[in-house]
């Protein structure tokens, strides 16, 4: 069996702790694996690392890969250009495969943000999938309702077939009084956008239904590097595999997912899957409270005080304070949207954000300019890279610091400073036993974590 990790969401629904440059996928919500680190694992216990293919957006690339890094050293991840949902993703991850010729090998195309616990009960399920999967059918697997959900798609079942059903059609997110309707009538499963066939069938219903999709991923070329060319990605419509190929196909079929499975897409949900004080609160961080109950409150850094309210969501990061009731946390979304237009900075990254080497906080930023303080922990080092479209101004504030600018070597102490000009291949080192902390001016026409070249990296992100 092979496997597709699809990667590349945003996880708007849990902002301000998901960002659009380090979304759900990456954070650890439930334990200490994120739910990217979560899935793989599981994928790793039906297929061999080079089975296993990753796909996600290019800017999230050196993050997930340096997560994947941190389990298995031979994970395999392809970058988009840029997203177009689910669709174009899946079909030239499955171009990616046929290279080897294994037309008829069984494939997995999972989320990489769900969360599932019993990893047996999910194996068992997708080993009974398989079997209908060997037939030729398209299987997705199914959640039976207990409660009439109004987030999720779901799927009406017609006949039983062995292990599972004939799909009848796919619904989109009905509202409150329908999704009731389809508790009662029993044969409407939740979508959990989990698939398995073989790569002939799926590439083949992508020819029929999806032809524009089907004929660009043929021209897909992974030869050299394992990113997607811009001018093939460009031409692919943004569309979900459910619009393109699913709703038309005439060879899907259901099985009920047998273990846990939550797909964390909303502050509720989360609430759903958390440990629970005497007074039904998840409290998380610097938090006081007095006469609270049946709330989510998460603190990042400053204390949070909390009286007399009930049925509440309040989440505060560095930069950010949002608040909800807890039966409209689906509304977050909006509210990101929103900021969004605006162009607001909370919804692209964290003010601090940590990495191997240590951390950086973001200061100000304005057009053309950013500034931020560097922490590079004892014995670490930064990547040998470059920028495009920025030039960088660095002073040493606490500890040494070791440059390495265009093959030569610069020792800096405390109050000394350095420029690394414009496409300058650099790298910020600390081979001492004190931390080095340095402020970073950046200046250029398009300031973005995405522009780095990276040309060699102890942490396996080139």
């Amino acid at each position: 069996m092979k496997a597709i990790i699809l990667a590349g969401g945003s996880g708007s629904r849990l902002w301000p702790l998901s960002r659009d440059m380090y979304p759900k996928q990456l954070l650890s919500l439930t334990d200490n694996f994120s739910l990217l680190q979560q899935t793989y694992k599981r994928m790793s216990l039906l297929c061999n690392s080079k089975d296993i293919l990753t796909i996600t957006n290019i800017k999230h690339r050196s993050d997930i890969k340096l997560q994947l890094n941190s389990i298995d050293k031979n994970n395999v991840v392809l970058g988009e250009p840029f997203g177009k949902n689910t669709a174009p993703a899946i079909a030239v991850a499955l171009k990616y495969f046929v290279r080897e010729e294994n037309f008829d090998d069984v494939v997995l195309i999972v989320p990489s943000d769900h969360l599932i616990k019993n990893d047996n009960a999910f194996l068992d399920t997708v080993k009974k999938g398989e079997q209908l999967a060997k037939q030729g059918y398209i299987v997705t697997f199914g959640i039976k309702p207990d409660y009439p959900e109004t987030g999720y798609g779901y799927i009406k079942v017609q006949n039983q077939l062995n292990q599972g059903f004939k799909v009848e059609k796919f619904v989109e997110k009905p509202d409150f009084k329908t999704a009731q309707d389809y508790l009662q009538e029993g044969n409407y499963y939740w979508n959990s956008g989990i698939f398995l066939g073989k790569i002939s069938v799926f590439i083949k219903e992508f020819e029929k239904y999806a032809p524009e999709i089907y004929l660009n991923s043929q021209k897909a070329d992974f030869s050299s590097k394992n990113e997607i060319e811009y001018s093939i990605y460009e031409k692919m419509p943004s569309i979900s595999i459910d619009y393109a190929v699913m709703e038309k196909s005439d060879k899907i079929a259901l099985v009920e997912l047998m273990s846990d499975w939550n797909d964390l897409g909303s502050w509720q949900a989360l609430y759903n899957v958390k440990k629970k004080d005497d007074n039904n609160n998840v409290i998380e961080g610097k938090v006081v409270v007095d006469n609270v109950k049946n709330s989510l409150i998460y603190s990042q850094k400053e204390i949070v005080a909390v009286s007399d309210l009930k049925d509440i969501i309040l989440v505060e990061t560095q930069d950010a304070i949002m608040a909800c009731p807890m039966d409209k946390s689906q509304n977050v979304k909006k509210l990101y949207e929103k900021l969004k237009q605006e162009q607001s900075d909370t919804t692209k990254l964290h003010k601090t954000v940590f990495r191997p080497w240590g951390y950086y906080t973001c200061l100000n930023q304005g057009k053309g300019y950013l500034t931020k303080t560097i922490c590079v922990l004892p014995k670490h080092k930064l990547s040998l890279q470059s920028h495009n479209y920025r030039s960088e101004h660095w002073v040493v504030l606490e500890g040494r610091a070791v440059v390495i600018l265009q093959d030569k070597e610069y020792i800096k102490e405390a109050g000394e400073s350095i420029d690394i000009p414009l496409g300058a291949k650099h790298s910020l080192q600390n081979p001492y036993d004190e931390e080095l902390k340095i402020i970073e001016v950046q200046k250029g026409d398009y300031i973005s974590e995405d522009d780095i070249t990276r040309y060699s990296d102890c942490y396996g992100r080139v």
